[in-house]
C-alpha cells in the first residue's frame, strides 16, 4: 500500500516537515523546541521506566520493508525478542512529573481576587503580594485571547492567566465584559463541588450516616453472614432503585416505614436545611404526617428506573474519563456518562483530588458516579453521603477493577469471589440510595473459568436496577478479544433486569453486531480494547450508521476543544495549562491508535492490532499517528505552548508509546 513505510522512513518524514505551520497555525518557534527537547531527551534517557519500541509494532514494520535491510534486521531483532519481557501494566516507577516551578513564585489569592489587604495569613503568607514582582518571573503569555474571557466575559485569573494579555487594563487590572458576564450570573455550570463546610465535617468524622448505621446494625444482629439486609426489612425493597420524587401512601409496609420515621426527617435536618419547609427548626426531629417523601419508605414499584435502554453509555474511564473529556463524547452523542471510579474510603475523608472525580458538567444529562470499595460499612456509609450531598441519576459499583492495588485489598474483581461482602454492599446501598444502584462485572477471575452467569441472577435479587458486563477475565485484563457469546447468554439469564455489554467495539458494525446478541445497550470503554479514547466520534459513527473519514484539520480541532475545556475546568494559570497538558497527553497517547478510514484497505480497523507504520495524507496526520512520546509533547506545543524547563511524561500504561 501506498501509505506503508519503515520506521526510519516515518521519523525521517516528521523530522524533514517538523514546522507545520501552514497547517495549524504554529508561531514558528519550532526550531527553538526542537533544541529544548533534544536536552530534555538526554535527561529522560535516565529514567529506568523509559519503553523501548514495542515488539508488534517492530514486527509489523518489518513486514511493510520492501529491501534487504529491513529484513536483514529482523534476524538479529528477533535473537534480542526472547530477552525482553513485555511492555503491560502501568509505569508505576514513572517520575513525578508535576511541574513546580510555578510554586516559588505564586500570587497570593488575595491579589488575584482584588483583595490584597484581606489576606488571611497576613505577613505569614508565604505567597507574593507585589503584582510587579510576581510579573517579572511569571513565564510569558501563551496566546492573545483567554478562553474564560471569552466565554464568561471575566477570568478569575487576572493576572496569573497564561492569556492574561486579553483581559488585563491599566495598572494591571482585570477587565469584565459586564453585558457578558451578566448572562452567565446565577448559573451553575458545574455541580457536585466539595464545600468546604462538608469537608470539615467529614474530617473531623461530625457526618451523620443514619440509614448506613440502622443496617451495619442489623449486620451485626445477625452475625455478618451477608445476610444481614434481611434483618433491617430491606429484603422487602431489595429490588427497589429509590427516585428522587415520588409520594409514599398509607399502603407501604409498615415494618421499614416505623424503622425510617424518627430517623430520616433528623438526617435531612443535619444534611440540608434549607429543604425542610414545614417550618420546623432543623434540629428537631420530627416525624410529619405518613405523606411526607421524607419520612414514608418508598414501595418497590413507587421507585425511580434507570431508563437507558439503547442507550449509549460512556463508562467510566480512569485518568482519562475526565470531565473535558466527558463534554467530548457528549458533543459527539454519547447518551449516559460517567464519573472515574472514585475510591469510598477517600470520598469519606473528605479528600478534594477525590470529590473532583464526581463533578458533573450541565450538559451531562444522565450521568452517574463509580465507587470502588470492598467492605460494606464503608461503601453503604459513602453511599448515602453521596445521596445527600450531589446530584446523580445512578450509582455504580466497580466490580471489574482488575488492578492488583485494588483486588489485593478485596475491592474490584475480587468482590466476585465474596459472595457474602458483596451482598452485603448491594443490599446496605441499595437500601441508602434514593437513585438507582448498578453494578459493572467482568466474566470472572481466572481466564477460563466463568462465574458471571452465577452472579447476576443474585446481584438481580439483591436490588441492583441493572449489570454491565464486560467480555473478559481478570487474567485478561484488555487483551484478546471480548466474548461476546457469553456476553448474550448472561444477558438472556439477567433478564428482565437490563443488562450492557462492554468489549471491543470500534466501528457500528461492532456495534450493531453487539446489539444483535440481545443487551439492552452498549458501554463504550476503556483504554486498550475500546473504541472512545481512540476514536471519540465513534458515538457519531454509530447513530449515524456511516464511517467518518475525518480529517486531520477536524481531529485537531478536536484537541483544541478539549484545550478549552480542560482550561475552564483546570484553570488558566500555570498550574491549571500544565494539568490540562498533562491530561491532554495522555489522551494521546490512545489517540494515536487510530488509522483514518481513507487509509484503510478493509474496513473497519480491528481494535488490538497495533498499526504498522505509515504515512498520512498531510504532515498533522503523520504527525498523530506517532506513538513517540515527543511527538505527543509536540502536539501539546501547539496548541498550549512550550513546555516547562526539564519537562518529562511517561504515559500511564507501559504499552502506549516508546522513544
Amino acid at each position: 500500500h501506498r501509505f506503508l513505510t519503515s520506521k526510519e522512513e516515518f521519523h525521517a518524514f516528521l523530522r524533514a516537515r517538523s514546522e507545520p505551520g501552514d497547517q495549524v497555525g504554529d508561531d514558528g518557534e519550532e526550531e527553538r523546541k526542537e533544541e529544548d527537547k533534544e536536552k530534555k531527551e538526554e535527561e529522560e534517557e535516565q529514567v529506568s521506566s523509559c519503553q523501548s519500541e514495542p515488539p508488534a509494532k517492530r514486527v509489523r514494520a518489518e513486514d511493510v520493508g520492501q529491501d534487504g535491510e529491513n529484513q536483514e534486521g529482523a534476524g538479529a531483532e528477533e535473537k534480542e525478542r526472547p530477552e525482553r519481557k513485555r511492555a503491560r501494566g502501568q509505569n508505576k516507577s514513572r517520575p513525578c512529573m508535576k511541574p513546580n516551578h510555578y510554586e516559588q513564585s505564586r500570587l497570593c489569592p488575595s491579589v488575584t481576587q482584588g483583595c490584597p489587604g484581606k489576606c488571611f495569613f497576613g505577613p505569614r503568607c508565604r505567597f507574593l503580594h507585589d503584582v510587579g514582582e510576581y510579573l517579572a518571573g511569571k513565564p510569558s503569555d501563551l496566546g492573545q485571547r483567554c478562553v474564560l474571557f471569552d466565554t464568561f466575559g471575566r477570568c478569575p485569573y487576572g493576572v496569573t492567566c497564561r492569556f492574561a494579555r486579553a483581559h488585563l487594563g491599566d495598572g494591571h487590572q482585570n477587565i469584565v465584559n459586564a453585558a457578558l458576564a451578566q448572562q452567565w450570573e446565577g448559573k451553575l455550570l458545574v455541580r457536585n463541588n466539595l464545600s468546604k463546610e462538608l469537608q470539615h465535617r467529614l474530617r473531623k468524622r461530625k457526618f451523620v450516616f443514619q440509614k448506613a448505621e440502622e443496617y451495619l446494625r442489623g449486620l451485626k444482629l445477625s452475625g455478618g453472614d451477608g445476610k444481614g439486609g434481611k434483618a433491617t426489612g430491606e429484603q422487602e425493597v431489595s429490588n427497589c432503585t429509590a427516585p428522587q420524587e415520588g409520594l409514599g401512601d398509607g399502603g407501604s409496609h409498615e415494618g421499614p416505614v416505623l424503622q425510617e420515621q424518627g430517623e430520616d426527617p433528623e438526617a435531612e435536618a443535619l444534611q440540608s436545611p434549607s429543604s425542610q419547609g414545614d417550618g420546623v427548626a432543623p434540629s428537631v426531629p420530627t416525624v410529619g404526617p405518613l405523606t411526607d417523601e421524607d419520612v414514608t419508605k418508598l414501595r418497590p414499584c413507587e421507585k425511580k428506573k434507570l431508563a437507558i435502554q439503547g442507550k449509549l453509555y460512556l463508562a467510566p474511564l480512569t485518568t482519562c474519563g475526565n470531565l473535558p473529556f466527558r463534554r467530548i463524547c457528549k458533543r459527539f452523542g454519547a447518551d449516559v456518562t460517567c464519573g472515574e471510579m472514585a475510591v469510598c474510603t477517600n470520598l469519606l475523608q473528605g479528600q478534594s483530588s477525590e470529590w473532583a472525580l464526581l463533578k458533573r458538567h450541565h450538559t451531562e444529562d444522565i450521568f452517574g458516579v463509580q465507587l470502588e470499595g470492598a467492605f460494606p460499612d464503608t461503601m453503604t456509609k459513602c453511599a448515602e453521603l453521596l445521596n445527600s450531598t450531589i446530584e446523580v441519576d445512578f450509582v455504580d459499583i466497580n466490580v471489574g477493577c482488575p488492578i492488583d492495588l485494588v483486588y489485593k485489598k478485596g475491592g474490584g474483581c475480587a468482590l466476585m469471589t465474596r459472595s457474602n461482602k458483596f451482598e452485603q454492599i448491594v443490599r446496605g446501598m441499595n437500601s441508602v440510595l434514593d437513585v438507582p444502584l448498578t453494578v459493572k462485572i467482568r466474566t470472572g477471575v481466572q481466564e477460563k473459568i466463568n462465574v458471571a452467569h452465577k452472579i447476576i441472577p443474585k446481584i438481580r435479587e439483591w436490588g441492583a436496577s441493572m449489570v454491565t458486563l464486560h467480555g473478559r477475565s481478570r487474567e485478561q485484563r484488555y487483551t484478546r478479544s471480548a466474548d461476546w457469546e457469553y456476553i448474550a447468554e448472561c444477558a438472556r439469564i439477567a433478564s428482565p433486569m437490563p443488562l450492557f455489554g462492554n468489549g471491543d467495539i470500534l466501528s457500528y458494525e461492532d456495534a450493531n453486531r453487539a446489539m444483535e446478541m440481545g443487551v439492552s445497550g452498549i458501554m463504550i470503554a476503556r483504554q486498550v480494547p475500546e473504541g472512545a479514547l481512540i476514536k471519540p466520534w465513534l458515538f457519531t459513527e454509530i447513530k449515524e450508521q456511516r464511517h467518518w473519514d475525518i480529517s486531520s484539520g477536524e481531529r485537531f480541532d478536536i484537541l483544541k476543544d478539549f484545550t478549552n475545556y480542560g482550561l475552564e475546568h483546570w484553570g488558566s494559570d500555570t498550574q491549571g495549562v500544565e494539568k490540562t497538558r498533562k491530561f491532554l497527553l495522555e489522551w494521546l497517547s490512545f489517540l494515536c491508535r487510530y488509522i483514518p478510514v481513507g487509509l484503510l484497505e478493509h474496513l473497519p480497523q480491528r481494535i488490538n492490532e497495533r498499526p504498522p507504520y505509515y504515512l498520512g495524507r498531510d504532515y498533522l496526520e503523520t504527525l498523530m499517528a506517532s506513538q513517540n512520546v515527543d511527538d505527543w509533547i509536540k502536539i501539546s506545543e501547539l496548541l498550549l505552548g512550550p513546555v516547562p524547563p526539564s519537562f518529562t511524561f511517561l504515559p500511564k500504561h507501559k504499552a502506549n508509546s516508546y522513544r
